[in-house]
């Protein structure tokens, strides 16, 4: 692998111009692609193949025709002192803009009695609710509803006599598609410069320090670029441009910087910078590889999870993390080759700055140090001699401190629906709160049982008896004849607490071939789905960070202790998020769980490989790992801040599944950067001692040796020449 990135970086130094040609071309066409991203997402995804809920979509959409499975409706809200005038132009400009609009029209009957309507509610000011016909499903219907959202400008239209809003499930996600593209816009607007600020302190250069941000950029817009022609092909989650971008943004930078900072370093150990850019990718290039490609594995086991909606976001996920690699490995080089000396030169003001910070630590050793011929060791070493003089001890405390934090995960309850993720005062949720007032909370989103003609009466007696339920329909026949459809309305909103038990309740009375559908059984069916899928991505994503840290380490006990270490950082953040959400939404345990195992390989990979080195050449554990850890820890103590602050910043400005998903991953993030890395990796490694290179012959005759941090320099002195 290391001949390789030499070859590569033989072949980056004579195409330059063709390499960052290319990246030119990329960007400019990717960018107006980008800017489109969020057009054609969807609010779907989340029906569980062979669910009851799918079951009852796939009968109403095949077997009774006219009855849409998708509802979508107006709400025309008067205000005080709105006059029947006002409400006829509100209703003709309802009209008019859906009569343009695709796949939706108003049923006939509105025309109907319209006029009467619009005296009668324009006289009291009272709320209009009217259905919508769509010739889409659930899913389509999203598309539809934005595509009004944008005709009737409700984002922006405020202080009409007469107010309208658009209600249903489609109108949720729509109205959420929205609000996720501006707490897009505002994460980004704030991570980018706490990035850069992070960035300047650690190279001390301001253009050293636009280089990785320039690579967080380019990565992101190329893969907003490739998910918007995902999108026009397959059902891609609201939720997954936030999702690439927060991953995007880190993962990019980090990557950047990890190659970057090995350059810097081996210029400053007095190669030439040619020599030094093959060293980088030689050593931290190969580890960006392999820790991109366990990312990328990690994030796959979500696949596993049988919905379209976390698939997309693991999907999307997977690309960011594929074009940071390749930025990494193919753009930076040039672009260091390009810059020359200004990629490695530290400002004016940071060399001062420097020098005085040199001369200070310079006296202070001076003055604590009673024998000049031992000079005093450096931070990291005296920390790790701190951590590793009762490695028992150490390890007992820190194992502690993490699982008091993991400890409220045992009460981890989920949750989902779109109507909570807005916050009050919202557009969408005003509709929504008007039409409730105006005909029922759950009128809009009845439960539908799909039943054998011969269990009809069964089955409408069920749902009567049901003290959720406030109404029952009459039995709607199907094309054959041999089913029904049969409708009633709950009390409360479908997403609610109170549907969802009432769903349960009325599954286990319903006769043998019924089948229950509508939002409640739709996202009853979703957790069940997700969370019954949990042990497969856990033990996917474990399984696959122990084989690879097993083929880099050539060790059994340290990729064991990783996955162990891991579990106690993952359920550390599963414990804040229920410290501060109470109930966390379903996709979050999966989710998290992919992304920290994939990008705490980040870090284990550096550390560890920096320690193993070290043990190659000495022997000695505690020597290797204090000596790996001096040579590490700033790098990755740097990167982990980096990912850190963008993680927090969408968990302050995301809506709540994605201020879930940051605040999760941020906080183990956090502690694995910190308790494991710091405490846990070098007083674990003292108390195992030698065990940690234990492997068994029969495998070490199988693996190939993967160091891939030494490098030998004549090798690397003549792939440069």
């Amino acid at each position: 692998m290391q001949n390789l990135m030499l070859r590569l970086d033989g072949w980056l130094r004579r195409r330059r111009t063709l390499v960052l040609t290319l990246w030119g071309v990329l960007v400019v066409v990717a960018a107006p692609l980008a800017a489109h991203q969020s057009d054609h997402l969807s609010g779907g995804g989340y029906t569980i193949p062979g669910s009851g809920s799918q079951k009852v979509l796939t009968s109403v959409a095949h077997s009774f025709p006219g009855e849409q499975g998708a509802t979508l409706g107006a709400v025309v809200v008067p205000a005080q002192g709105a006059s029947a005038t006002d409400m006829r132009a509100a209703l003709v400009r309802l009209a008019r803009e859906i009569h343009g609009a695709p796949h939706a029209s108003l049923p006939p009957a509105t025309h109907g009695y319209a006029e009467e309507a619009i005296l009668a509610a324009g006289a009291h000011q009272r709320t209009l609710v009217l259905p919508l016909r769509l010739n889409v499903t659930e899913e389509g219907a999203t598309n539809v509803a934005g595509e009004l959202r944008k005709r009737l400008d409700l984002n922006g239209r405020e202080g009409s006599p007469v107010s309208l809003h658009l209600v249903g499930q489609s109108a949720l996600w729509a109205g959420l598609q929205d609000l996720s593209k501006k707490d897009l816009a505002s994460a980004e607007a704030h991570g980018f410069p706490i990035v850069a600020l992070i960035l300047i302190v650690v190279f001390g250069s301001l253009l050293a320090a636009t280089l990785p941000l320039a690579l967080g950029v380019v990565s992101v817009m190329i893969t907003g670029a490739i998910i918007y022609l995902l999108s026009l092909t397959m059902e891609m989650s609201v939720f997954v441009t936030n999702m690439a971008s927060m991953i995007g943004i880190g993962v990019a930078v980090d990557y950047s910087l990890f190659v970057l900072a090995r350059y810097r370093q081996e210029v400053r150990a007095g190669s030439p910078p040619e020599q030094a850019r093959a060293t980088a990718l030689a050593t931290s290039g190969v580890a960006v590889i392999f820790s991109g490609a366990t990312v990328v594995t990690a994030l796959a086991g979500l696949f596993l999870v049988h919905a379209t909606a976390i698939r997309s976001m693991a999907l999307g996920a997977i690309v960011v993390v594929s074009v940071s690699v390749l930025a990494a490995a193919t753009l930076l080089p040039s672009i260091i080759s390009l810059l020359g000396h200004r990629a490695y030169s530290t400002g004016r003001v940071f060399t001062r700055i420097s020098d005085l910070m040199s001369r200070w630590r310079t006296a202070l050793r001076v003055e604590g140090n009673a024998d000049p011929a031992h000079p005093r060791a450096g931070f990291w070493e005296r920390w790790t001699a701190r951590v590793t003089r009762r490695p028992a001890l150490t390890v007992a405390i820190a194992a502690t401190v993490m699982l008091a934090l993991a400890a409220p995960a045992l009460r981890l309850h989920t949750e989902d629906g779109a109507l909570h993720q807005f916050p009050k005062g919202n557009e969408t949720l005003r509709g929504f709160d008007a039409a409730a007032k105006a005909t029922g909370a759950g009128a809009s989103e009845p439960l539908e049982a799909v039943a054998p003609v011969s269990e009809a009466a069964k089955v409408r007696h069920t749902l009567a008896a049901d003290s959720e339920i406030l109404s029952v329909a009459s039995p709607i026949l199907s094309r054959d004849r041999s089913e029904v459809l049969i409708r009633a309305a709950p009390r409360h909103e479908g997403e609610s607490p109170q549907v969802q038990r009432a769903v349960t309740r009325i599954r286990a009375h319903l006769p043998v071939g019924a089948q229950l559908g509508g939002i409640g059984p739709y996202l009853s069916d979703y957790r069940a789905g997700v969370m019954g899928s949990m042990w497969k991505v856990a033990l996917f994503v474990m399984s696959v960070t122990f084989l690879v840290l097993m083929l880099l380490l050539r060790s059994i006990v340290l990729p064991l202790k990783a996955v162990l270490m891991n579990l106690l950082s993952v359920g550390a953040a599963y414990g804040v998020l229920v410290m501060v959400f109470g109930t966390i939404e379903t996709l979050i345990p999966p989710l998290v769980l992919a992304v920290v195992f994939g990008l705490s390989m980040d870090y284990e990979v550096f550390l560890l490989s920096r320690i193993r080195e070290r043990y190659a050449a000495t022997g000695d554990t505690p020597t290797a790992v204090a000596q790996g850890l001096a040579s590490s820890a700033s790098t990755i103590t740097s990167a982990a801040l980096i990912m850190v602050c963008v993680f927090s910043v969408f968990a302050l400005t995301g809506v709540p599944s994605i201020k879930e998903l940051g605040l999760g991953c941020a906080i183990a993030i956090a502690i694995d950067a910190t308790i494991v890395r710091l405490v846990l990796v070098p007083a674990a490694m003292e108390l195992f001692g030698k065990w940690n290179w234990w492997l068994p012959s029969g495998i070490a005759r199988v693996l190939p040796d993967t160091s891939i941090e030494s490098l030998g320099q004549p090798s690397v002195a003549m792939a440069a020449d």
